[in-house]
């Protein structure tokens, strides 16, 4: 709204006004701080939170038996035996000897004609192979629309079979356009003579169509199909139980290329298959290795000759000559007196996991034991990150608020540089968390949870201090623990009794004398969590879901409410001044009539 006022008066009554309703908004101000600072309260109860939830987190892993028994395993002879334990392994020794590694099973081709290119496509390089390789298949060549004028379009496929004209199953093709169809006589081959307009050459390499006209864009290539050269074959093999890996009825993986496939794209493809074989082409003996991946003897269990891996085809068995009766050995040893064999030069016994690296026959030593240096970290990690958590709440229930730092108005932050309002807020935010009794509860708990006895401990270790755990000396820790001395004493005692320790922190229990440190911490964070969120909510929380939010609401309203009478206030004031104006300038209107009776 535009006033214009003070005309008559000649006071600044804009100014007047604004002068009287600072005094009016006082109590809405008052009420924005507030708000204010029940909103920075809000996020310092949700940091607490996040800080007890991932601490929380962390204790869950506390609660693996992996944390208490960790291994460590030794070989006397890494060169020729390595060796890895899961937590569940025994602490032993254990005695490799007269070790002979397991093989893969191999086939290798004669050799290929030294004019082979692996990189150029097989059926360019038919003249080596016999005919018999090749498989004819019907490929059904959808219609194509030209998007520009050509003489050129490529099929589908390439390695166009002779048959399509011997028998002619391809005599011609037809082209529309503009609604006309027109026929091209087909000719196939190798390399494009002279063309008339009206027929049309057919590479039978690339299968690339050279018209004997140029075709204007828009044009369709009518639908036909033609004949097609491919190679099919199959190979079967077969998994450490005799089944064979294959989807066909018998067992066996098929296999089918066209004839513009290189031989090494054909190898890759079959190194990438579900076979479980590498393939590859040496250049230097020009001869194909096929080499199972696994090693051990895969053979079928139905199988009377034990062949590892079975081929099929032409292309395999005729052109590649590739031997059937490739065989694969176990691994054969003699493990703390007992003569063994394995399929895989990788097994695993009694928890702990061999890697096989070399044939021989003397002794290789590997012994199990405790990881004590691992669990003493994975307990000395834990600790610190205790000691984290406590002096970050402490922190904040410690703090002291200074009231003479209140939140700052819009028109207070006006006056100050972004960095003195930054530095008025740190001041204005601090201590709003001092001597909160839901955090100080918890963190209480939580320094009896780590000290009470737990019942039922399998050993001698029932309290923390028997493992050389205690609290800090220091009262400004607040506490904080510590490891005594150096951590020999925590590292005896898993040392001495591994189980006695991973009972004191992560036993089970139905009450919480029963309950290890760790279940008992995440107990009561879990308590204290659930108790802060009714008071500070989550982010994703309606504001009626807990006691801030509801206060937040509240104080949300009576703003509103309290905006709406100071607009009253103001047009009232407005109305008083415009009353006055007029009453001044009637005034002057009077004055000036009777003057003029007196001149």
């Amino acid at each position: 709204m535009v006033r214009v006022s003070g005309l008559a008066s000649g006071m600044d009554i804009d100014q007047i006004v604004s002068d009287l309703m600072k005094a009016e908004r006082m109590p809405i101000d008052k009420m924005k701080k507030q708000k204010q600072t029940l909103e920075w309260q809000r996020d310092d109860y949700r940091s607490m939170n996040l800080l007890l939830s991932e601490f929380n987190n962390l204790a869950f892993n506390m609660t693996l038996q992996s944390s208490y028994s960790s291994k460590t395993v030794s070989s006397s002879d890494e060169t020729k035996v390595k060796a890895a334990a899961t937590s569940s392994a025994a602490n032993a020794s254990y005695t490799l000897s007269n070790v002979t590694m397991a093989t893969a099973a191999q086939s290798i081709s004669t050799s290929i004609d030294s004019s082979m290119d692996p990189t150029k496509s097989l059926w360019s390089q038919r003249g080596s192979m016999d005919s018999s390789v090749w498989t004819e298949k019907t490929v059904e060549q959808a219609a194509i629309t030209l998007s520009a004028d050509t003489s050129t379009v490529k099929l589908a496929k390439g390695a166009i079979s002779a048959v399509n004209q011997n028998t002619g199953t391809l005599n011609s093709i037809s082209v529309t356009t503009d609604g006309t169809s027109k026929e091209f006589k087909v000719t196939i081959g190798t390399k494009a003579e002279t063309l008339s307009s009206d027929e049309v050459f057919i590479n039978e390499d690339t299968g690339e169509m050279t018209f004997g006209t140029t075709l204007t864009s828009g044009s369709t290539i009518e639908a036909f199909s033609y004949q097609q050269n491919v190679l099919k074959f199959s190979i079967t093999t077969y998994d450490s139980n005799g089944k064979a890996t294959g989807d066909n009825t018998d067992g066996s993986t098929p296999f089918e290329f066209d004839g513009s496939t290189s031989l090494n794209t054909l190898l890759t493809q079959i190194s990438n298959s579900k076979v479980g074989i590498s393939a590859f082409f040496d250049e230097g003996t020009n001869k194909v290795v096929m080499t199972r991946k696994d090693t051990g003897n895969l053979s079928s269990a139905d199988s009377a000759d034990g062949s590892n891996m079975v081929f099929s085809g032409g292309f395999l068995t005729g052109f590649l000559q590739l031997a059937g009766d490739a065989k694969g050995t176990d691994a054969k040893f003699t493990l703390n007196g007992l003569e063994t064999t394995r399929k895989s030069n990788t097994f695993t016994t009694g928890g702990v996991t061999y890697t096989l690296q070399n044939n021989f026959t003397g002794d290789v030593r590997v012994n199990v034991s405790n990881d004590t240096q691992k669990v003493f970290d994975t307990i000395k990690d834990f600790v610190t990150k205790y000691n984290e958590l406590i002096e970050k709440i402490n922190g904040k229930i410690t703090e002291e608020r200074d009231r003479n730092y209140q939140p700052l108005t819009d028109e207070e932050r006006e006056k100050l540089t972004d960095k003195q309002a930054e530095q008025w807020d740190d001041k204005a935010k601090s201590g709003l968390l001092k001597g909160d009794s839901i955090l100080s509860s918890g963190l209480n708990q939580m320094r009896s949870n780590w000290y009470a006895s737990v019942s039922g401990v399998s050993g001698g270790f029932s309290q923390l201090t028997d493992i050389g755990i205690s609290t800090s000396a220091n009262y400004s820790d607040r506490g904080k623990l510590v490891i005594e001395g150096d951590g020999t004493k925590l590292k005896e005692a898993i040392e001495k009794d591994p189980q006695s320790v991973m009972d004191l922190f992560m036993k089970s229990g139905s009450t919480t004398s029963e309950k290890g440190i760790v279940r008992r911490l995440r107990d009561t964070i879990t308590q204290t969590v659930s108790k802060v969120e009714q008071r500070a909510g989550r982010s994703t929380w309606t504001s009626e879901q807990f006691l801030l939010g509801r206060n937040l609401k509240s104080v949300n309203s009576q703003i509103t409410s309290f905006e709406s009478r100071l607009t009253q206030v103001e047009d009232r004031y407005y109305r008083q001044f415009t009353a006055m104006e007029k009453a001044i300038q009637n005034a002057n209107a009077q004055s000036a009539q009777l003057s003029q009776y007196f001149s």
